[in-house]
């Protein structure tokens, strides 16, 4: 962690998935999309900062996938904070009809947030008082093995995927040759995970959307062949799902 930069915010470079993930900027916008892209600036930005830190300075063709995203902050009309200085706490509202509303907070604090929502809905006498359990509760795949492959993500259910790879020799075959993932975690996302189009499997299961955008493009054929049989449909559904995928892919390129 980079504490404080030189506009005072704090950057982060942190190791995932084999990769280092540098970030974050913090630009206030105005108006909103499906697909934010990262500014120029912001780029730079990160760039100068995390240099200064690093032995050898990083340059934009080291860049491999580049992404951004809206954070909404649960500020009042009247604060005129920078978006930096606003806390990433998270706000419960009940309204005179009784409509409970959640708004801010980030996913690190989601026990929380749950907690707290349930606690309020308790307070306005629509649930009978317990107490909670959530700290208490494991999440699916918890497991006291660490597994030391790029399958430890799945927690338990690595060793399921391992199945796959002992029953049939085709699910051992890498989707691109310059990462681990397995045709077998294709088929386990698309079984169990409920993904349905390639930019699930890409993007919100494999996360190699966010780690290379290009290997993602290299993955893609092949991603959306599996999800066609799997699902059984047709040759022109999967030629939609790769020409959408892959116009989504190219704005993460640097």
């Amino acid at each position: 962690m980079i504490p404080k930069t030189d506009d005072g915010r704090v950057l982060f470079a942190v190791p995932w998935h084999y990769h280092l993930l540098v970030g974050t900027t913090d630009t206030p916008l105005q108006q909103h999309s499906l697909e934010p892209q990262a500014l120029e600036s912001e780029i730079k930005f990160i760039l100068e900062t995390v240099s200064q830190y690093l032995k050898v300075s990083p340059q934009k063709k080291d860049i491999l996938t580049v992404f951004a995203g809206l954070r909404p902050l649960a500020a009042s009309e009247n604060e005129e904070e920078k978006t930096k200085e606003i806390s990433r706490d998270h706000k419960i509202i009940v309204n005179r009809s009784g409509l409970i509303t959640i708004t801010g907070g980030k996913w690190t604090t989601y026990r929380k947030m749950a907690a707290d929502t349930i606690d309020t809905v308790i307070n306005c006498n629509l649930l009978s008082h317990s107490a909670s359990q959530t700290t208490k509760l494991a999440l699916h795949g918890f497991t006291t093995t660490i597994d030391a492959t790029h399958l430890a993500v799945y927690g338990s259910d690595a060793e399921k995927i391992k199945l796959l790879w002992q029953k049939h020799d085709w699910m051992k075959e890498r989707i691109v040759s310059s990462m681990p993932y397995t045709k077998a975690e294709v088929v386990w996302c698309i079984q169990n995970e409920m993904a349905r189009t390639v930019e699930d499997i890409l993007a919100r299961r494999l996360r190699i959307l966010f780690l290379n955008a290009e290997a993602a493009m290299e993955a893609a054929p092949v991603v959306s062949e599996i999800l066609r049989s799997e699902l059984k449909q047709t040759e022109q559904w999967r030629e939609k799902q790769l020409a959408g995928f892959v116009e989504l892919a190219k704005g993460y390129l640097p």
